[in-house]
């Protein structure tokens, strides 16, 4: 059986976790581009503004959070089985994999929480 020698093991490993790095640094900036409210440019000839009613705001609210929770708990939950692949027994990376499998699982059960949540805001606000 042929074994990898421990210096190039590290260097694999040092290797990936810059590759992880990068991808989640693009991820987020991906991430912020598309949460910057960007001017919408209308026609000069009079824009009429819309105002919703305050439960179909708190209903696009309740859309939006169930949205972005369910999609930082995927990320976590990638992130966990990368940390996990490419841990090869050292016990801080399997640490690590459990804390982002950990958030993941909190993140979904935000997500699923999130229209309780929102209908408590509701009841208090009188929507």
């Amino acid at each position: 059986m042929f074994r990898i020698p421990a210096r190039l093991r590290a260097l694999t490993r040092s290797r990936t976790a810059r590759r992880v790095g990068r991808v989640a640094a693009v991820a987020g900036e991906v991430l912020m581009l598309l949460l910057v409210p960007t001017a919408a440019h209308a026609d000069s000839g009079g824009a009429v503004l819309v105002a919703h009613s305050l439960p179909v705001v708190i209903n696009n609210l309740q859309l939006w959070l169930i949205g972005i929770l369910a999609a930082l708990a995927t990320l976590y939950l990638v992130v966990a089985g990368v940390y996990w692949a490419t841990a090869g027994g050292d016990p801080t990376q399997v640490e690590k994999a459990k804390g982002a499998l950990k958030s993941a699982l909190v993140g979904y059960a935000l997500a699923i929480l999130a229209p309780v949540l929102l209908q408590v805001v509701r009841g208090i606000v009188g929507g």
